[in-house]
């Protein structure tokens, strides 16, 4: 059944993908897989250098917050008109200008004389980054046979889950040894490789078509949603304490950008967002849910150092080690979650991934500090695992009936609500975690004020995955409804 966004008169045809080599195939999901892990690896390779850049460039903690926020709010606010761009321009096209561009801001990081500098670097990494992650799942519709879509999106699942664990750790390594500037470089060879890759193994794409010879590109919509999402984003920064005029400023900024863009949706002639689309039951709830889901992800990164450093007394070597649990177990998961989605569908798997997702969060909302780390790290790795197959059938599901000449726009928004699930959760559950441990600074509150904390954090992630869950069977209930004959 064609999506209600589909363009009928401007859709390409999509080659047949059942008909491609295995060889090819193999080859094209390497080239996809490499893109999602630099994309990933870039978010998370810089974290750990925040400290070094403060001394290297005497500037304050919340100066070098920039090195971060930059890439963050740039692929924030770009993702979805990337994808479009990819829709209406040729996509293979488009994610060979996004990596040269990643890649050669890469370089300019890495040789970055002064602060200010290295942020602009980072932003134009955050725009190679949000084409590369708008377009990679894109490709799959037109590149894998649709038996094999699972597997292909539990591959890129787990780069880029891989991408998310080895960013920190890497990191680390190189700090110790040649400095922050080879956190930047090391990922240069990465992206000639993706380049080459996505030239020679990638199919080439037409460019959309249009009635007048042109493709049209909504200029207005894309820059209104750019500052919406890039207000949100900032007003929702890491800042700590209670929030102030500028936090309010910026959040009524965003609350206004969403009906401005909605009014230049519903008036523009070729919309970026179109507004049929998000009254499909399938793809607005493969969203909600998305956003959902990203929220409780993003809880166990906000809540997991501080439980195990200070209600189960670990070291800070100990807690490293402890929290690559989780993003091994993601890493783990996404293939085989990609062969349970072919077996018994997109939606059956997805509902599977929360039911696990929500016994993981009851588990931990449940436990005690009395058991100790298993007692911890047992149910968040079942957390985890049920979100590996929650993300590898939801975006399944999301991207299989969608048109030819919108894959990049779709694929643009579920990366969208993912990312805008993370920074909702760390804001949002940070503060639910702050306030349910009733301490002043979460870093010197007692053991049990912080336990207290961590299970309330958790009862109240496991009511969002409940609310996802009920998405979810709302979606199935109104597309039965549309299948019934009248």
């Amino acid at each position: 059944m064609r999506r209600p966004d589909a363009d009928p008169a401007t859709a390409p045809a999509a080659p047949p993908a059942a008909g491609a080599r295995p060889a090819s195939v193999r080859w094209a999901l390497a080239a996809l897989a490499l893109s999602a892990l630099l994309s990933s690896l870039g978010a998370g390779i810089a974290n750990v250098a925040l400290p070094s850049l403060a001394r290297e460039f005497s500037a304050s903690f919340r100066g070098v917050q920039w090195v971060v926020l930059a890439y963050l709010l740039t692929v924030t606010g770009l993702i979805v008109g990337a994808g479009r761009l990819g829709d209406l321009f040729g996509r293979r096209r488009l994610l060979s200008a996004g990596i040269a561009l990643f890649t050669a801001a890469s370089v300019l990081c890495g040789l970055a004389p002064t602060l200010g500098l290295l942020i602009a670097a980072r932003a134009a990494q955050g725009v190679g980054a949000a084409v590369m992650m708008a377009l990679t799942m894109a490709f799959v519709g037109g590149t894998v046979p649709r038996e094999a879509t699972g597997r292909a999106m539990g591959i890129l699942g787990t780069t880029s889950a891989v991408g998310t664990a080895l960013g920190p750790s890497l990191g680390g390594l190189l700090l110790a040894g040649p400095g922050w500037r080879a956190i930047f470089l090391v990922q240069v060879p990465l992206g000639v490789l993706a380049f080459l890759l996505v030239r020679r193994r990638l199919p080439a794409d037409a460019p959309a078509p249009r009635a007048d010879g042109r493709p049209r590109f909504d200029h207005a919509g894309t820059l209104v949603l750019a500052a919406t999402l890039a207000a949100y984003a900032l007003a929702l920064a890491p800042g700590g304490g209670v929030p102030g005029p500028m936090v309010w400023a910026l959040s009524a900024v965003a609350l206004c950008g969403v009906v401005v863009f909605v009014r230049v949706e519903a008036r523009a002639a070729a919309p970026l967002v179109r507004p049929a689309a998000l009254r499909d039951a399938e793809l607005s709830a493969g969203l909600a849910m998305s956003a959902l889901v990203s929220t409780v992800v993003m809880a166990t990164m906000v809540v997991g150092p501080f439980h195990l450093s200070r209600a189960l007394g670990l070291d800070a070597a100990l807690t490293g080690l402890a929290l690559s649990v989780g993003p091994l177990v993601a890493a783990l998961t996404g293939v085989p979650a990609g062969r349970l989605t072919d077996r018994f569908g997109a939606r059956r798997t997805t509902v599977a991934g929360l039911l696990v997702m929500v016994t993981g969060a009851c588990l931990l909302a449940a436990a005690s500090p009395g058991l100790g780390v298993p007692g911890h790290l047992a149910p968040l790795a079942l957390l985890t695992c049920g979100y590996a197959v929650f993300q590898t059938a939801n975006n399944a599901a999301v991207m299989a009936d969608v048109p030819a000449d919108r894959r990049g726009v779709v694929s643009g928004l579920l990366n969208l609500s993912r990312n805008l699930g993370l920074i909702t959760g760390a804001s949002a559950m940070g503060a639910v975690f702050a306030l349910a441990s009733g301490a002043a600074d979460v870093t010197t509150a007692a053991p049990g004020a912080v336990a207290a904390g961590t299970r309330v954090t958790y009862a109240v992630a496991a009511a969002l995955i409940a609310v996802a869950l009920a998405v979810c069977a709302g979606a199935r209930t109104r597309a039965r409804r549309r299948q019934r004959p009248a």
